[in-house]
């Protein structure tokens, strides 16, 4: 099945920014597989399903609902991440484009999910309309974003690599942390889902030196926008810099993360 439709606005651009390291940014996804797996396992995901991952990337969490029978559709902004989604699971439906504009049927899918991604959107709102649109009535929409910064290991690197990234155009408006109590709950009230549970997982990222630490971790969007402002060695000291009190006596790196979800219904 090919790989349909273009990204455009905001989709355009993260499309441009995942794209640039696919196999390292494949990598990383793969160790992301215990937040799948407890989000398959919270959704009830069965065989035949209709499963819809927005932001779907390199395929692992398709991969994974294909294995239980599940029929899957992704959809991502990076055609690079896509052709690994494609070899991954070339039995999926899988489009570009951005997540505001789902181009998918009203009322398609038993499970709509979004790992990560939603909060890429330039209107994370109308990604989440979007989501409760193509689900069907009563299916599950799984959204996740990053946890209590105190307890993801990533947060000093995050905030390094924020550091070298060019400033807004505009300063934003202060917003409350995704993370926090009853954020997404609101959000997701409204666009129409009804919120039914929240949940969060600990897993961790694992390295086993520093040249692949600093490989894999340029390959997120974020960490491209600032090795476009300062260039790739700039941000891979500052990588290994934010991250050296992780460093064990092997040489190696092992950075416990928390991620925190909500689970409503459409």
């Amino acid at each position: 099945m090919a790989i349909a439709a273009a990204a455009t606005g905001s989709g355009a651009r993260q499309g441009e920014l995942w794209g640039r390291r696919p196999l390292d940014w494949g990598a990383i996804e793969e160790q992301q597989l215990p937040t799948y797996e407890e989000g398959i396992r919270r959704t009830g995901v069965a065989p035949g399903d209709r499963v819809l991952d927005v932001g779907c990337g390199s395929g692992v969490f398709l991969r994974a609902v294909a294995d239980r029978g599940a029929r899957p559709h992704g959809l991502d902004a990076s055609l690079a991440l896509l052709r690994l989604a494609r070899a991954r699971v070339p039995e999926a439906e899988l489009r570009r484009g951005d997540a505001e504009w789902l181009p998918f049927d009203d009322d398609s899918f038993d499970l709509v999910t979004g790992f990560n991604s939603f909060f890429f959107a330039a209107d994370m709102t109308a990604a989440l309309r979007e989501a409760a649109r193509v689900a069907k009535p009563g299916a599950p929409v799984l959204i996740q974003v990053w946890g209590r910064p105190e307890r993801c290991e990533l947060t000093p690197m995050l905030a390094a690599v924020g550091a070298l990234r060019p400033p807004e155009p505009e300063p934003r408006p202060d917003q409350p942390s995704l993370w926090e109590p009853g954020v997404l709950e609101q959000i997701a009230t409204a666009v129409g889902l009804e919120p039914e549970s929240s949940f969060d997982v600990r897993s961790s990222f694992e390295f086993p030196d520093r040249e692949t630490l600093i490989r894999q971790l340029l390959a997120p969007g974020p960490v491209g926008e600032a090795v476009r402002h300062v260039g790739e060695p700039a941000v891979g000291d500052a990588i290994a810099a934010a991250l050296a009190p992780r460093r064990r006596p092997d040489g190696s790196y092992r950075l416990e993360n928390e991620w925190h979800s909500v689970l409503a219904r459409a």
